[in-house]
C-alpha cells in the first residue's frame, strides 16, 4: 500500500495522519480538507473562542513543524466532490483526481439549518469569530435550540452581557439525551441567570427582524444563533459504492469498503460493546476512532474492533458536564451521588438489564472512573446501582 488519502482534515483525520506514520507507513499521504485552516480543535468554538478568552491561533492541534514532519501532502480548501471505489480515485471540487491504495474519510458533519437568511450557525473557526464580533452587552441573541452547544453559546453570551433567549420545540431540554430530570436541572442554569428560556416552542424561519414562531410570532432580535443539530457529510459519496445511512455505514473494525474506512462525525459503525450501531459526534471518539481507522487500514491481518465507552463534556457558566457510556433510548435514570437540587449530582443510565452510561454535573473527574469501568464491563444494572 503506497498511497493513503484520508479526506478530512480535522480532529479524526489528523489522527489518522499521524498514526499511519506511527506506525510505519512510510508512503504517499494525502490529507484533503474544504477549509482553508490546518486542522484545528473544535469544542473551544463555542466556550473559549467566543468568550474572546483565546486567540483564534490557540486552537490549532498542530504547529507547522509537526504537520510538516508528517510529511504529508495538504490540499486545503477543496472539497471531495466524488468517490470510485471501484477505481479506487477520490475526486475534488477543483476537478483534480486523487487516486489512492488505501483511504479514511472522515468528513463530519455540518450544521442544520433554518429557512431564512442571516442566522449564525456555529461549526467552523469563521463561524465562531464572526458571531464573537457581533454579540456584547445589550445585544439580542436568540439562540434556537438548547442542546448542548446552543446551551454553551448562550451560557458565553450571556457572560458577555448579551440580552439571550433560547428557544427549544422540546418541552425539556436534552430530555431524549440525558432524561427529564437531568434536563430539567441543567435548564435551571438558564434560568436562574436571566437567560429567556422558552421550551415547547418551534421556530419555522428566520427574518430580518428574529425568528418567526409556529403560532405567527416574531421573535426580535439583533443576531441569531440556528443550534439545531447536524447533518452528516455524505452528499459527496453518491454512487461512490459506499453505504450510506445517516452517515457511512461500518463494521466494527470502522472499514465502509475494501481498503476503505471512516472515522469521527461522519462514521456510523458498529459498537460490540453495546451491540448496536452508532454514530458519536463528540471530540474524543473522533480522535480515538481516526487511529483505530488507521491501524486497521494498515494491518487488515490483525484488525481489532472499535469498542470504546463514548465520552463527551459540556461546559456552561461554571459547571462542567461530563458523561461515558451511550445515553440515548434509556430505560431508566437513577441518581446515584450527589442531589439534582444541589446541581452537584451523578446519574446512571439503565438500558435492558446493563448499565449503559453514566452523567456527572459538577462532579470531579475521578468520581466518575469507577463509573466509567463499569459502563465499560457491561455491568449488570442491579449490581451497579444496588
Amino acid at each position: 500500500m503506497r498511497r493513503i488519502v484520508v479526506v478530512g482534515a480535522s480532529a479524526a483525520g489528523l489522527a489518522a495522519a499521524e498514526t499511519l506514520r506511527r506506525e510505519g507507513y512510510d508512503g504517499t499521504l494525502t490529507l484533503v480538507g474544504d477549509e482553508l485552516h490546518v486542522p484545528y480543535d473544535r469544542p473551544p468554538l463555542s466556550k473559549q473562542v467566543l468568550s474572546a478568552e483565546w486567540p483564534p491561533d490557540r486552537v490549532v492541534l498542530r504547529a507547522p513543524t509537526e504537520l510538516d514532519a508528517l510529511e504529508v501532502q495538504l490540499r486545503l480548501g477543496v472539497a471531495a466532490s466524488g468517490l470510485d471505489v471501484a477505481d479506487r480515485t477520490v475526486c475534488l471540487a477543483d476537478g483534480s483526481e486523487v487516486p489512492y491504495d488505501g483511504l479514511i474519510v472522515a468528513t463530519g458533519v455540518r450544521p442544520r439549518r433554518l429557512p431564512g437568511e442571516g442566522a449564525h450557525v456555529l461549526r467552523t473557526l469563521d463561524d465562531a469569530l464572526t458571531l464573537r464580533e457581533r454579540i456584547g452587552p445589550g445585544q439580542r441573541l436568540v439562540v434556537v435550540g438548547a442542546g448542548f452547544l446552543g446551551a454553551e453559546a448562550a451560557a458565553v453570551a450571556w457572560r458577555l452581557g448579551a440580552r439571550v433567549t433560547l428557544l427549544e420545540p422540546a418541552r425539556v431540554p436534552l430530555a431524549h439525551a440525558v432524561g427529564e430530570e437531568v434536563g430539567r436541572v441543567l435548564s435551571r442554569a438558564h434560568l436562574e441567570r436571566g437567560v429567556d428560556l422558552r421550551t415547547g416552542v418551534t421556530v419555522t424561519e428566520v427574518t430580518e427582524d428574529g425568528v418567526r414562531l409556529a403560532d405567527g410570532e416574531v421573535v426580535e432580535a439583533d443576531e441569531v444563533l440556528v443550534a439545531v443539530g447536524s447533518l452528516p457529510n455524505v452528499e459527496w459519496l453518491a454512487g461512490s459504492g459506499l453505504t450510506v445511512d445517516d452517515g457511512i455505514v461500518c463494521d466494527e473494525y470502522c472499514e465502509a469498503a475494501r481498503d476503505a474506512y471512516a472515522a469521527g462525525d461522519v462514521a456510523r459503525w458498529h459498537n460490540p460493546l453495546f451491540g448496536m450501531s452508532m454514530r458519536i459526534e463528540h471530540r474524543t471518539n473522533a480522535a480515538e476512532q481516526g487511529m483505530a481507522a488507521a491501524r486497521n487500514l494498515l494491518n487488515p491481518g490483525a484488525r481489532k474492533a472499535f469498542a470504546p465507552v463514548p465520552y463527551f463534556w459540556s461546559d456552561q457558566y461554571e459547571t462542567r458536564i461530563q458523561a461515558y457510556g451511550y445515553l440515548r433510548g434509556h430505560e431508566e435514570v437513577r441518581v446515584v451521588e450527589g442531589e439534582l437540587e444541589e446541581g452537584r449530582f451523578v446519574a446512571a443510565y439503565r438500558t435492558g438489564e446493563r448499565l449503559n452510561g453514566v452523567l456527572a454535573v459538577g462532579m470531579p473527574p475521578k468520581v466518575l472512573r469507577g463509573w466509567r469501568q463499569g459502563v465499560a464491563v457491561g455491568a449488570a444494572w442491579k449490581d451497579a446501582v444496588g
